[in-house]
């Protein structure tokens, strides 16, 4: 019995040795907890450092800013005082038709052909007239050679009654005869003239000296004056004094009182910007467009080319001072608003906008030419820059025009 109680306590004693704690499940979950504080941490850096980046940078509320554009400015722009637009016009032009209606057989001028007053442009048929021409000058050679006879025979018989040989009533007849000569010598003579100036009507002629701008009929067509046929033309060409070119241009009713006549002006042409023409304002038409409430003022050339021709569109501008000619030949400048230039770590800059973003840019300045300010190295015309840029405004920095 006690052997056998023995043997138990051994084997009990075998089970209680084999207990242990084990602290490697502990450590294993210390650990996962620690990694997990750690990733929880660095998840929320990364969060908190990709909102402060997309704030500071796409989400950044995007800077309200005002934009100027540099432009270029001719020296002379600096006395403007007004602006306006309008288009070249011929102030002595004409449509050249015929007197006569025919056909026309000769057409001497083309677009473009400058001619003198009386010069011939274009003739009519005129075979008929100078048939007509031609008979009345030979009845008028038969009407003189009767009329002589009839001169002689009154001047024999005027002397045969002065001798008392010859009766009154025979002296009578013969001066009718005489006179009636003279009335038909007189009337073929007004018949000729009336034929040369049928002849005459047949002949086109410029009414002044200008150019040919437009030919509207052509050889064989029939022409008539101003048209009266239905089937006929009636200007056979379009000329204008090319002298006389001004620009008509309107002007507001409220700027009226900015213009004179006599005040000197810049002319520029849509078909050639790079070119100026100095003007003086000819006349203020007495009357207003009261659809548009403007005043046409016309504007003549001081200096004109032959590239300035009728109904091209042009731009004035009304200066406070005459210009000179080395003024007006002046290359332009490149300006911009002052306020858009500001100093930067002792430099000037502006702040170029590209892709609704602000770039900062190093200029360099000269002098004002009227109220802009010159920009001699930095920029190029037609770049929009922010007006009074704020101070902390950085480079890269997102922009948009305040409405």
């Amino acid at each position: 019995m006690a052997r056998t109680s023995f043997n138990k306590g051994n084997e009990y004693m075998a089970d209680i040795s084999k207990l242990r704690i084990d602290r490697t499940v502990d450590e294993e979950k210390k650990s996962s907890g620690l990694l997990k504080g750690v990733i929880f941490v660095l998840i929320l850096v990364a969060l908190i450092a990709t909102g402060y980046f997309l704030y500071k940078g796409p989400l950044k509320p995007a800077t309200k800013v005002e934009l100027t554009t540099a432009t270029l400015v001719y020296p002379s722009q600096a006395t403007s005082v007004l602006n306006a637009s309008g288009y070249v016009v011929a102030q002595r032009k004409a449509e050249v038709a015929s007197k006569a209606t025919g056909r026309l057989v000769v057409l001497n001028v083309e677009e473009g052909t400058i001619v003198k007053k009386g010069q011939v442009i274009g003739q009519l048929q005129s075979n008929d007239v100078e048939a007509s021409l031609a008979q009345a000058k030979a009845d008028l050679q038969v009407t003189i050679a009767s009329l002589a006879e009839a001169k002689a025979n009154h001047e024999r018989r005027k002397k045969l009654v002065d001798e008392k040989i010859l009766s009154p009533s025979d002296y009578d007849i013969a001066d009718a005869q005489y006179k009636r000569g003279l009335a038909t010598v007189d009337s073929a003579q007004a018949k000729i003239q009336q034929l040369q100036v049928d002849l005459e009507n047949t002949y086109i002629r410029a009414p002044f000296d200008g150019t040919v701008l437009t030919k509207n009929a052509d050889v064989g067509e029939i022409v008539a004056p101003l048209g009266s046929a239905g089937n006929s033309k009636g200007s056979v060409v379009s000329m204008a004094d090319m002298g006389s070119l001004q620009v008509e241009a309107d002007v507001s009713e409220s700027n009226l009182e900015r213009v004179k006549v006599g005040q000197p002006c810049e002319i520029t042409l849509d078909a050639f910007p790079e070119k100026r023409y100095r003007g003086a304002v000819h006349m203020i038409v007495p009357t207003a467009d009261r659809a548009k409430a403007t005043v046409m003022t016309k504007v003549k050339f001081v200096d004109r080319d032959e590239r300035v021709l009728p109904e091209m569109s042009a731009k004035v501008t009304f200066l406070s001072e005459e210009i000179s000619e080395s003024q007006i030949k002046a290359k332009p400048k490149l300006t911009v608003s002052p306020g858009a230039v500001v100093e930067r770590n002792q430099r000037k800059v502006v702040y170029v906008v590209k892709e609704d973003r602000a770039e900062e840019r190093p200029v360099t300045t000269g002098g004002m030419v009227g109220g802009v300010v010159e920009v001699t190295q930095g920029l190029t015309s037609g770049e929009q820059v922010i007006l009074n840029p704020p101070e902390d405004l950085k480079s890269g920095a997102k922009v948009k025009t305040a409405q």
